[in-house]
C-alpha cells in the first residue's frame, strides 16, 4: 500500500493542494511544500510547468510562465526534490501535461518518481487506451499510481473503465472547463456529485476546480473523499507568499 492509499484510509476529509513548481521564485517548491504539511494539508499536487497548459485558467497559466521565465524545468524540480522524504511524509503528486514526460522518457521519469519518493501521477491528456497499451507497466513497475480525470460529460461506462483503471483516487473535475472559472456549485455540480457517489466507484473521488474557500471545500466533500484548491492557492502565494499559509489553510479547514 502506497502513501496515496493510506492516506485515503484516514477517518477524514482530506485536503489537497496544487501549486506551481518554481512559483513564486525558483527555489520556493521545497519550501512550500514543507510549510502545506506542517499546516496540516493531506496531499500535495506539484504542477510541473508547461508552455501551453490548455486546461489551466488563468492564474495557474501566469503561474507557469513565470516558472518557466524563473528556469523551471523538469531537471530543476527533480533537483529540488531529492531529499525530500527526509522532511515530508504526506503524498507528494506531480500533475503536468504528457509531453514534458515523454521528452525526459517515461521509464526515467517513473524511475525518478520511485528514487525522490513520487507516489503519482496526473497526466490530463494522456488517454487511457495509451496507458495502458504503452505505459502501465512501467507505471506499476515504479510503484507510480495513475490518476485519471472524470467531468459531469463523462458516461458511467468510461467512469467505470477509468475506475478499474485506476491506483490512487478518481480526480473529479467539477464542470467542463477551465480551473479558477467558478464560483461556488450550482445544481448541476450537485447532481453530478451525488452521480458519482451512487455509482459506488472502487476508487474514492477528490473534487477539483472551483474549491476556493472553506464552503466550497464543505460542499464538495459532503460527497466526496477531498477536495483540491489549487486557482485559489497560488492567487494567495502571489500576493502573500510562504507566509500566508498557514492562515490559508485555517480559512478552509
Amino acid at each position: 500500500m502506497n502513501r496515496i492509499q493510506e492516506k485515503l484510509q484516514e477517518n477524514k476529509k482530506l485536503l489537497s493542494i496544487y501549486f506551481t513548481a518554481g512559483y513564486p521564485t525558483i527555489e520556493d517548491t521545497a519550501p512550500i511544500i514543507e510549510a502545506l504539511e506542517n499546516n496540516g494539508v493531506d496531499m500535495v499536487e506539484i504542477g510541473l510547468p508547461f508552455s501551453d497548459p490548455l486546461a489551466d485558467g488563468p492564474t495557474i497559466q501566469a503561474s507557469s510562465t513565470q516558472a518557466l521565465k524563473n528556469g523551471m524545468t523538469t531537471h530543476k524540480l527533480f533537483e529540488q526534490l531529492e531529499g525530500i522524504r527526509e522532511k515530508i511524509s504526506i503524498p507528494l503528486i506531480i500533475m503536468g501535461y504528457f509531453n514534458p514526460v515523454l521528452q525526459y522518457g517515461v521509464e526515467n521519469f517513473c524511475k525518478k518518481c520511485q528514487e525522490i519518493g513520487i507516489d503519482g501521477l496526473i497526466l490530463p491528456d494522456l488517454p487511457l487506451a495509451e496507458y495502458q497499451e504503452h505505459y502501465q507497466a512501467i507505471f506499476e513497475k515504479h510503484g507510480v499510481a495513475i490518476i485519471f480525470l472524470i467531468t459531469p460529460q463523462t458516461s458511467d461506462a468510461r467512469i467505470r473503465e477509468l475506475d478499474a483503471a485506476s491506483t490512487g483516487f478518481i480526480y473529479m473535475v467539477s464542470r467542463a472547463s477551465v480551473t479558477g472559472s467558478q464560483k461556488g456549485f450550482g445544481e448541476e455540480q450537485t447532481n453530478y456529485f451525488n452521480r458519482i457517489a451512487a455509482m459506488e466507484l472502487k476508487n474514492p473521488q477528490i473534487i477539483g476546480f472551483g474549491i476556493n474557500n472553506k464552503e466550497t471545500f464543505q460542499t464538495a466533500t459532503r460527497r466526496a473523499k477531498g477536495a483540491i484548491i489549487g486557482s485559489a492557492f497560488i492567487k494567495m502565494i502571489t500576493e502573500q507568499g510562504i507566509a500566508g499559509i498557514p492562515r490559508f489553510v485555517k480559512s478552509i479547514r
